[in-house]
């Protein structure tokens, strides 16, 4: 490789690493010392493995019952047990099977290194409560103390899932991946199903373990749904672009790592016709999953409407730079991904701070509703973000009473559902023409322009 070449990609990985260490304030739980002590300690009646709720307690103390019972979470693990598993490890070339390869135990449960696991500490409690809220213990003793609060336990290390932008960090590291523990193309090609994910649709799929009364508000602060998602959309960004831009992930052969870009710009049948100028690139070549972009862009013109042609600008140099690398070292678009990356890193103090109440709520929703009419949801990946983003946003406006949840909408959401149903045989006009129903439904109850 020429020597321009290796200098300037030694510096985009300090550039990453630059990244990485600025927008990071707390280690994940799988990269915090201290030991992991294993779910048993958490699990007693009498701490966290209630079977009910306690009415009085600071907590609920059924934690432990409602992930093991209800958590998809816990069963991380035994996914890898499976016969699909256990082709993929084989179809890698992996010398163990699924369930003992580190590859796979990364996210597939909690995987401390051997020195930090305690006694009882078992893999196969899958993404235990040690995964998400560190490990135990450094401070399982103290939480427990007379005087114990939040801010203290979070001092000796438990992870502050109760802030958005941590909670985004962790489940992003996983759900999209990070510097060492990743999804490739190599990966999926081996069997693995697609990625896809959303902050608070997959929260509440969980379920949550926790109520937000007033004294989890005293304690830890109240977040808003919306705010949420509003923040676990930027970081989504952020982290894609940041793979992107890592030599160590993005550089497999002659193009960028493919799992980052659209899967059904090519996994389709060759007899089917899409592409549509809406797309924004020239037949033949494949796209950027934009389904988290198209989101910021919907945040941009909602709260920062004079960084719109900012944001256009530096998505159209994206795009137009991936497809034309042809020279060998040719890095504009690392400079086109860093400016984007920089332009998301502007929305956060924006979401962090800015109020949200019912008129911010509702511009959000029609600007999601309205995308059809303007770029449309052609891909499926941005159909998909976009459905989970109307629905958190619907929910909130339901509540605080902006309109109601009447049949009408309730069947234009679901059939709004419906046509997402079937990846490989979604047809964007049916998805569009949905839409328009329940912007019909939403101007009868707001009078919202139609």
């Amino acid at each position: 490789m020429h020597m321009h070449t290796l200098l300037t990609w030694a510096l985009w990985s300090l550039a990453i690493a630059t990244l990485g260490a600025r927008a990071q304030t707390h280690p994940l739980p799988y990269q915090a010392g201290g030991q992991s002590l294993g779910t048993v300690n958490c699990s007693s009646s009498m701490c966290h493995g209630s079977v009910v709720p306690w009415k009085d307690a600071t907590v609920l103390r059924n934690e432990y019952t409602t992930w093991s019972k209800l958590d998809k979470h816990s069963r991380a693990y035994d996914v890898l047990l499976n016969a699909t598993s256990q082709r993929i490890a084989k179809n890698l070339g992996l010398k163990e099977p699924a369930h003992e390869a580190k590859l796979c135990l990364d996210c597939h449960a909690h995987y401390p290194t051997p020195a930090q696991r305690g006694n009882r500490f078992l893999f196969k409690e899958g993404v235990s409560c040690e995964a998400c809220h560190g490990p135990a213990g450094p401070w399982i003793e103290s939480h427990i103390e007379k005087g114990a609060t939040h801010l203290r336990n979070v001092a000796h290390g438990l992870y502050p899932l109760s802030k958005p932008i941590e909670q985004a960090k962790l489940c992003l590291s996983c759900h999209i991946g990070d510097a060492s523990r990743f999804v490739t193309h190599r990966i999926m090609g081996a069997g693995h199903p697609r990625m896809s994910f959303e902050l608070t649709t997959f929260t509440a799929m969980g379920p949550s373990h926790y109520r937000m009364d007033a004294d989890y508000v005293a304690r830890k602060g109240s977040n808003d749904p919306v705010r949420v998602w509003a923040i676990g959309q930027v970081l989504a960004v952020q982290t894609q672009l940041e793979a992107l831009m890592d030599p160590k992930r993005n550089y497999d052969g002659l193009f960028p790592e493919l799992v980052l870009f659209d899967c059904h710009a090519c996994h389709r049948p060759m007899a089917e016709q899409r592409w549509s100028s809406r797309f924004g690139t020239p037949p033949g070549v494949i796209r950027l999953n934009q389904g988290h972009i198209v989101m910021l862009k919907t945040l941009v013109a909602t709260f920062t409407s004079h960084l719109n042609g900012e944001l256009d600008q530096a998505l159209s140099q994206l795009n137009n730079s991936l497809y034309a690398r042809a020279a060998a070292g040719n890095l504009s678009w690392q400079d086109a991904a860093k400016q984007l990356h920089a332009l998301a890193g502007k929305m956060l103090p924006v979401l962090e701070k800015v109020t949200l109440d019912r008129h911010a709520r509702m511009k959000i929703l029609l600007t999601l509703v309205d995308e059809s009419r303007v770029h449309g949801y052609a891909d499926y990946a941005n159909a998909e973000q976009a459905y989970m983003a109307i629905v958190s946003v619907s929910n909130g406006l339901i509540q605080d009473g902006t309109f109601k949840l009447t049949p009408e909408i309730r069947s234009a959401l679901v059939e709004l559902k419906s046509s997402l149903a079937q990846d490989e045989k979604y047809q964007a006009k049916i998805f569009e023409q949905r839409l328009g129903t329940f912007r019909h439904q939403l101007a009868i109850q707001t009078g919202a322009p139609r």
